[in-house]
């Protein structure tokens, strides 16, 4: 095996597949490893480069094959998807990685430590119980609605809708629907506590982080969003520009050029949605303040005269991730355009 120069590396639960070929690209082998003999596989091989696509455990054996002097490179899933050829197997799938990793113009995914891993976490976690609770809420307005018992939208409006419900004993709501209401109320609390916490801990660690308390100081990001831009997005540095960084968000128009002529469609919303979806409501509160207290900035004032609400928040929302891109990248603190020198 000392002519092995890459390796595609197929991962899975139980059964992985892996693709060695020289530094030519001529394969040498495709086969099958069961989850047990993987480590000892590469333990055997001399130092070479190893590639995998970007899926569950993917950080994890990147780590493992890393510690035994591999090169490792994480690969994008739908810039390895064009490599595949002939139908889905995991042999193809091996030699579609193999093949992706030798294009020069496709960026690797950077390794994440467990430390990342885990505060990455904590975030979808949170999110995990704002969906159900969410779904909660729903199913409660739902039910109590078809006893004529309605109220207004949102959180804080739940209470009220709970101090609706009748006492015990009513008639208009019988004993089968209290049990199952009352069920529905605990659960959104036990979650409503959780998401506090959560949301204790992540303040508590974005006061200790200097990178997270530079960029609060943005207007729109707070706590939450800030934590969470670190947490996805470990190495900004690896984006070429703070367009390059916006257009991974999602957040630049989709671009359709045929014959000279380029038109600009809608945003693409690729990359991350939780973290675009924060950039967006930072963006929507900006706009709403504004709108109530007014604002020195020229720009924003013309954004809003001439821009429905919606498309405005996404422009605001690509300037702060441009923004957000310069401090991590470049250092300084944020500085609204009213306090800088000479401005």
């Amino acid at each position: 095996m000392d002519k092995i120069a890459t390796i595609g590396l197929d991962i899975a639960k139980q059964v992985f597949q892996v693709h060695g070929a020289d530094a030519q690209g001529v394969t040498l082998f495709n086969r099958k490893l069961r989850r047990s003999e993987v480590r000892p596989f590469f333990e055997k091989l001399p130092p070479c480069i190893v590639a995998m696509e970007a899926c569950g455990s993917a950080h994890y054996w990147g780590r493992e094959i890393s510690a035994l002097g591999h090169e490792v490179r994480i690969l994008p899933g739908q810039y390895v998807k064009p490599f595949v050829t002939r139908g889905k197997t995991d042999a193809g799938d091996a030699l579609a990685i193999s093949q992706a990793m030798r294009r020069p113009d496709i960026r690797s995914v950077r390794l994440k430590t467990a430390i990342e891993q885990a505060a990455a976490m904590v975030l979808r976690t949170r999110v995990l119980f704002v969906r159900q609770r969410a779904s909660a809420i729903n199913a409660l307005r739902g039910h109590l609605t078809e006893f004529g018992l309605v109220a207004d939208r949102g959180i804080p409006n739940v209470s009220k809708l709970a101090a609706a419900i009748p006492e015990k004993g009513d008639a208009r709501i019988p004993p089968a629907a209290r049990s199952v209401l009352d069920e529905i109320l605990a659960e959104i609390e036990v979650l409503t506590s959780r998401i506090e916490r959560i949301d204790r801990q992540i303040a508590s660690e974005a006061k200790r982080d200097e990178d997270i308390r530079r960029l609060t100081a943005i207007p729109g990001v707070g706590a939450l969003m800030a934590s969470t831009i670190k947490a996805y997005v470990p190495d900004p540095a690896a984006f070429k520009s703070a367009r390059h960084f916006s257009a991974w968000l999602g957040l630049t128009p989709k671009l359709n050029s045929s014959g000279g002529r380029l038109r600009s469609g809608r945003i693409s919303k690729m990359g991350n949605p939780e973290l675009r979806s924060l950039l967006y409501l930072g963006a929507v509160s900006v706009l709403i303040a504004a709108r109530r207290r007014g604002t020195a900035w020229t720009w924003l004032r013309r954004l809003m005269d001439g821009r429905p609400l919606k498309v405005a928040a996404i422009a605001v929302a690509n300037k702060t991730a441009r923004i957000v891109w310069a401090l991590l990248t470049k250092g300084g603190r944020y500085e609204a355009p009213g306090e800088r020198v000479g401005a």
